[in-house]
């Protein structure tokens, strides 16, 4: 009699157990079927987003190549500064640093260091200088 309810006891024990861990491994497969289906989700998500970065990237490659052989410097006609003659009216050297400073406005030259290749920093102090 002892050893009777010793094995039902187990086999409650087990049957208990065995329900336990099917609960649980259904949970998992669940839980794993979830997450496969979130992964592909991403997955197509991914793959579509990249197919559209492709194509950007494409457009951009031919725009580039497009735009470095037509990205040359302006020929636009603009008027070029006549020389500086030396006559020595304010007036005349004004008007010629007026007409320098349109020059490189309409080349679209804005940077000081390159306008200092074409007369020094203090052009304009020094001519009125010498006036």
């Amino acid at each position: 009699m002892c050893l009777t309810s010793n094995s039902d006891s187990m086999q409650e024990l087990l049957d208990s157990q065995r329900k336990k861990l099917t609960e649980r491994n259904n949970a998992l497969k669940a839980m794993m079927m979830a997450l496969k289906e979130e992964t592909m989700v991403m997955k197509m998500a991914l793959s579509i987003r990249i197919e559209e970065l492709e194509g950007d990237l494409a457009l951009c490659q031919i725009a580039m190549g497009k735009g470095v052989s037509s990205v040359t410097l302006s020929n636009e006609d603009v008027l070029k500064p006549k020389e500086f003659v030396g006559t020595k009216s304010a007036c005349d050297v004004d008007n010629f640093l007026w007409r320098i400073e349109n020059y490189f406005r309409a080349k679209g030259i804005t940077d000081d260091a390159v306008k200092g290749q074409f007369y020094p920093k203090f052009a304009k102090e020094e001519a009125r200088a010498k006036l």
